[in-house]
């Protein structure tokens, strides 16, 4: 192990590796335990070292969302529009399936890099080569939305803040708790107990799982295709 750990020292620290080393730390520890210390702890360095590479933890943070965005596969070369953005779709969500803690970072992030911007304009690219307009696409951009990065804010999101902290409830609060539900919220109780969700496949917690999501992709997909075939235009 000594001398496992000499040789990482003996490789030449730069931005590629420093950010590998965070990606790979926050699948390990998740990301509030992702501290600048811990990531040169990790790589054999003293803290100040990484600054050459990151200038702070935000900068580091933007670095791993671009890292998670080399994972994705590039569109497919010769296939019909709705199979390469289907495919693309699919490839982002495995990555965030990978790294469960990138979610949050896509989402606060207050800055573009140039890698986000490749990304996102690949994706209107491959709309465009598909023979949309400009017009459509930008529209079709809006609906998507975080989609495109292979998640999306489900409206029965249950998955709460510090949900990991609170007490587990009994089955008797449970069964409380969905009585109360089907006396006040009938409607929403019918759709709650019609199909189970399989927490387990989501990205984070709640009920956005696989066939959810790819359900809402191939309805947005659909759409998508008959307003082309019709030459929609916001114009009216």
């Amino acid at each position: 192990m000594t001398q496992l750990v000499k040789a990482a020292r003996r490789v030449p620290l730069n931005r590629a590796r420093v950010l590998q080393a965070a990606v790979a730390l926050a699948d390990e520890v998740g990301l509030e335990s992702l501290s600048m210390r811990r990531l040169a702890q990790e790589l054999g360095v003293v803290p100040m070292a990484l600054y050459k590479h990151v200038a702070n933890k935000e900068e580091l943070l933007d670095g791993m969302v671009d890292t998670i965005v080399g994972e994705i596969d590039p569109p497919v070369p010769d296939a019909p529009w709705k199979t390469v953005v289907r495919l693309r779709v699919l490839s982002a969500r495995r990555a965030l399936l990978r790294h469960p803690w990138a979610r949050p970072v896509i989402e606060t992030r207050t800055s573009t890099t140039p890698a986000v911007l490749g990304y996102m304009d690949s994706f209107v690219g491959m709309f465009l080569a598909g023979g949309f307009s400009e017009d459509l696409t930008h529209h079709v951009m809006h609906a998507l939305g975080s989609r495109m990065w292979g998640f999306t804010q489900e409206v029965f999101d249950d998955s709460g803040s510090g949900a990991k902290d609170q007490p587990r409830i009994t089955v008797e609060a449970q069964a409380a708790m969905a009585r109360h539900m089907a006396e006040s919220y009938p409607n929403l109780f019918r759709i709650a107990v019609a199909a189970a969700h399989d927490d387990e496949s989501v990205v984070g917690n709640g009920c956005d799982d696989q066939f959810e999501f790819e359900f809402a992709l191939d309805l947005l997909l659909d759409g998508f295709e008959r307003l082309h075939e019709q030459n929609w235009t916001s114009g009216g």
